[in-house]
């Protein structure tokens, strides 16, 4: 399979389409969508020691937290993303944001990490109609270098939740506890319900819906995982969201417990990374009609390896301080906003009668990834920083070992 634009824009299994360019509320409102994730998971970080403390639990069990959305999120998409292509895009998408509000609200309300957990869970599993339906949205409207730039504008908007997501936790918490933290995410998930029922409109018609029960969603499922392509593209894209993720879930103890930073001041860290995803998205749209998109892939990973090594080498020896730790984390953290948009639209290229199918085992993988890697950061405890280093390295090797095999004659697909 060529990685080039031909290759992408003529092998959907349909002809190209490259509509009008959606105006700027349908961006901004698909971008919010697919926000859920960075806004569950980035506006409570800076609280995430305080809710250890508060709800008496070690830092190992507060971040499983963080893997309880996650599970959440990726599993989530297995059910939002079938009945959005059997019933449209709008209903299923305003069930799980009007759930996601109800579950935010409960969060808010925990009494014990052993009740937080679940709740975080169902949390996820509402908010995650939103970032598989806003892809499958996408897909719906567009395919090839079309569809490139599209997600590359969302990404933008998605990166501005990492920007603000952590500031507006960190100055909550000046006012408030972690709870409050969750009674501001149920507000956001009320406005971008009014927001998505006034300015979304169904992009799948009743035409091209996909009849039936479970056997449909099977034959879908199979259909996509068939596709070697998608399985190469759809891991690599994974794992480089895995290492984010190993990001999130061991940066607020390495930062903070580790290396002195205050709430505010690791809120500004993470929203500068933030930033880093919003100009490696602008800069990737302005790429993809001049480069090819596997060209955009393979450099977005390899900028992922040098960061994570620089990570690695400076939380091995701490006399380096935070400095090459800060440019290492960002570094990894801005080539989400290169790998995500081409990733996606490689791994969706020939599925557009299967978007919301795809689009959901596409999220599946990347969360269950995340959900994985959450974890090992903090197997070690709260006092060392080397099991983040190891395994955002190990997860952005395993990015370019799924293309390099992708490449293969005898791999996973021709994704060269």
């Amino acid at each position: 399979m060529s990685e080039g634009r031909s290759a992408v824009a003529g092998a959907t299994g349909e002809p190209a389409r490259d509509p009008a360019r959606p105006g700027l509320a349908l961006v901004l409102i698909l971008g919010a969508l697919s926000a859920f994730a960075p806004l569950s998971l980035d506006m409570y970080l800076p609280g995430l020691p305080e809710l250890g403390r508060d709800l008496g639990t070690s830092a190992s069990a507060a971040q499983i937290t963080l893997t309880a959305c996650l599970a959440g999120l990726a599993l989530g998409q297995v059910v939002a993303g079938p009945f959005s292509d059997r019933f449209g895009r709008r209903r299923p998408l305003l069930t799980g944001v009007a759930h996601y509000v109800l579950a935010s609200v409960l969060c808010a309300l925990a009494p014990s990490i052993a009740v937080l957990v679940p709740l975080r869970f169902l949390q996820g599993l509402a908010g995650a109609a939103g970032i598989v339906i806003s892809r499958a949205v996408v897909r719906d409207l567009h395919s090839g270098e079309a569809a490139a730039r599209l997600f590359s504008a969302l990404m933008v908007v998605n990166g501005a939740a990492p920007i603000l997501a952590p500031v507006v936790g960190g100055q909550l918490l000046h006012v408030t506890t972690w709870r409050g933290i969750f009674v501001a995410l149920a507000g956001i998930g009320v406005v971008l319900l009014v927001a998505a029922a006034a300015g979304l409109p169904e992009s799948l018609p009743a035409a091209r819906r996909r009849p039936g029960g479970l056997r449909p969603i099977a034959v879908a499922f199979r259909e996509v995982v068939a596709d070697r392509a998608f399985v190469a593209y759809a891991l690599a894209g994974g794992l480089v969201f895995a290492a984010m993720f190993a990001y999130i879930a061991g940066s607020p103890f390495v930062l903070q417990e580790i290396y002195g930073l205050s709430p505010q001041a690791f809120s500004a860290v993470f929203a500068v990374n933030g930033l880093g995803i919003v100009l490696a998205s602008l800069l990737n749209g302005r790429l993809v009609s001049r480069l090819s998109l596997g060209a955009l892939v393979r450099g977005g990973i390899a900028a992922a390896i040098a960061g994570s090594a620089l990570l690695l080498v400076a939380v091995a020896f701490r006399g380096l301080g935070v400095v090459p730790v800060l440019v290492g984390l960002l570094i990894v953290v801005s080539t989400v906003g290169v790998v995500a948009p081409t990733t996606t639209t490689l791994a969706l290229a020939k599925h557009g009668a299967v978007a919301g199918s795809a689009s959901a085992l596409l999220g599946v993988l990347q969360y269950l990834l995340g959900a994985i890697a959450a974890p090992l950061v903090g197997i070690s405890g709260a006092h060392t920083a080397i099991p983040m280093g190891v395994a955002m390295l190990a997860l952005s090797l395993g990015a370019a070992a799924a293309l390099l095999i992708g490449r293969s004659p005898t791999g996973l697909a021709r994704v060269a």
